[in-house]
């Protein structure tokens, strides 16, 4: 997809410097493929923190169960 955007000259050379990346284009693919990444994992992060996992058994079950 084509695009056009208008970003600070100085954030684009940031952001090259510092993915290192070869241009603009690839730079803006490794930052916008880090933030979705972040996203998802925060997005997750909150889920479980909203409902947490809930295990039917204890560890003293389970160091029972494997002595068997």
């Amino acid at each position: 997809m084509k695009i056009t955007a208008i970003i600070e000259d100085e954030l684009i050379e940031e952001l090259v410097r510092e993915s290192g990346a070869k241009n603009i284009t690839e730079g803006l693919r490794i930052a916008i493929k880090e933030y979705l990444s972040k996203k998802k994992i925060r997005d997750f992060s909150e889920q479980m923190v909203a409902e947490p996992l809930e295990f039917e058994y204890g560890a003293a079950y389970l160091r029972e169960q494997n002595r068997k």
